[in-house]
């Protein structure tokens, strides 16, 4: 097993300075069982001075030229590219990811630092026609984008690295100062990501890393009155209870999706089983844009049941720094045996098993459901792991409104070989995305990333998020 080279010990970077803490707490590999390392367990006293050190970043990075912010982020992406092999490492060692899938992360984060370091030299306002209303003839002005000033970025675990990324790029890019409270079961990768960054030229006090347990220091960060901007990637349960003690500052949150896809009559079943095979058990499943339910036209029901288990079994499931690994371990026991509990719950109503259904520790194998009830929690609930359900529809307005029913939803998807059929499919699907002969789990890192229904608040992809990050400021000249 290749080692995380991080000093663990100190895992808490405040006014530009690493630091330990009094407590620590275990970062655990959840396919071997190894012990990583053990970071610092920051509290409310770290918070204060973290948020104090962020201010005076924020100043600085307001200071720095689009171009330098632009040069800063370009550095990194040069240097994370550099050492892909060890950041992949780390990846798979503290999430259980597959290798293959651990590096394409890493060039997906370059990528998303390459995007924000454009980003910072485009961000621009635009002109005012004052003169458009009686009284204004005289006036003329533009706007401009400035900072919000000091964000609080909250990270989860399944894509450690590129996550990140998305919180950082897009804050620097616009001049703000971060505190990163990155996830408590694998926040290694951040740590190694930070030391990049400063290294990269990064102001001193820009970014702040608090690493250890949320319920620790989670509250002094978000209800913190200098925060201005709280960007979070999440659970509902954790999300409602930040929005409680953020009080009045600006807040973007992506709250996870129960990802929904129709297969048509008309489709490529090779093509569409195979892409929601990719779809539903990528990442051991615990991804928001998973797949999770599937709704089969009754004309290839059979025939699409029979290819989706058939390539679910040829999944190679197992060590995670292997590479012929398709599917390595859940991040814990515990979510592996809740995936396990919602599958035999969903087994004990009604529902048949066609594939999986077992777990050994953190490896929970890849599971097909037939049959199952609408209101299981398999099908009701993002589910996070690797199960997927199948449903019968004989009409596509019947699957669209099945479809629908999930309170959070990012993206969806449909396969069909008819333009007409697709667009009016993507007009009522209610989600942040549609793709149109894709899994819902394509994502890319520079498009519009966010909720619908309740999880509608606010938009990640850099562009968007480095404009949810800054506000306007108009200026205007009286010429009389």
């Amino acid at each position: 097993m290749m080692h995380v080279a991080v000093d663990t010990g100190r895992s808490l970077l405040i006014g530009g300075r690493w630091e330990a803490a009094e407590q620590t707490m275990p970062v655990v590999n959840p396919w071997s069982g190894e012990a990583l390392g053990a970071v610092a367990c920051a509290d409310a006293g770290h918070v204060e001075r973290a948020v104090a050190s962020a201010l005076r970043g924020a100043d600085a990075m307001r200071d720095l030229s689009t171009g330098e912010r632009s040069r800063i982020l370009h550095a990194a992406a040069t240097a994370l590219e550099g050492d892909a092999e060890r950041f992949a490492a780390a990846i798979a060692a503290e999430t259980g990811k597959p290798i293959r899938a651990a590096t394409r992360e890493v060039g997906r984060a370059v990528n998303t630092l390459r995007l924000s370091a454009e980003e910072a030299v485009r961000l621009a306002g635009e002109t005012i026609a004052f003169d458009s209303f009686p009284g204004g003839e005289a006036r003329s002005g533009h706007y401009v984008l400035e900072p919000v000033g000091v964000i609080a970025a909250i990270t989860p675990f399944n894509d450690p690295l590129n996550l990140v990324c998305h919180k950082l790029g897009p804050a620097f890019a616009a001049g703000n100062a971060v505190v990163l409270k990155p996830a408590e079961q694998a926040p290694l990768v951040a740590v190694m990501l930070a030391k990049l960054l400063v290294a990269a030229g990064l102001p001193a006090e820009a970014l702040n890393l608090l690493t250890g347990r949320g319920r620790d220091f989670g509250d002094a960060l978000t209800g913190h009155g200098d925060v201005a901007m709280i960007s979070f990637t999440g659970g509902a349960s954790v999300g409602q209870a930040i929005c409680r003690s953020a009080g009045v500052k600006r807040v973007a949150m992506e709250l996870g999706g129960n990802g929904p896809v129709i297969v048509m009559d008309d489709a490529d079943v090779e093509k569409a089983a195979a892409a929601c095979v990719s779809g539903a058990f990528g990442a051991a499943g615990q991804n928001c844009i998973g797949v999770q339910r599937l709704y089969v036209h009754d004309a290839i029901y059979d025939v699409f049941r029979g290819a989706l288990v058939a390539a679910t079994g040829r999944l190679r499931v197992g060590d995670p720094m292997d590479p012929a690994t398709d599917v390595g371990p859940m991040i814990g026991g515990d979510e592996a045996a809740r995936i396990l509990a919602w599958a035999d719950e969903a087994v004990a109503r009604g529902a048949t098993l066609l594939a999986g259904g077992e777990r050994a520790g953190a490896l929970m194998r890849p599971t097909v459901l037939a049959d199952v009830p609408d209101d299981a929690r398999v099908a009701c609930h993002e589910a996070f792991g690797p199960v997927v359900s199948l449903f019968r529809f004989a009409e596509l307005d019947e699957a669209i409104d099945a479809a629908n029913r999930a309170d959070y939803a990012i993206h969806a998807a449909i396969f069909t070989e008819s333009l007409k059929v697709a667009r009016y499919a993507a007009r009522r699907l209610r989600a942040a995305g549609v793709m149109i002969n894709d899994s819902t789990d394509y994502r890319l890192d520079a498009m519009p990333f966010g909720g619908a229904g309740r999880g509608n608040m606010g938009r990640e992809g850099v562009r968007f998020a480095a404009r949810e990050m800054s506000q306007t400021k108009v200026i205007c000249f009286h010429d009389a």
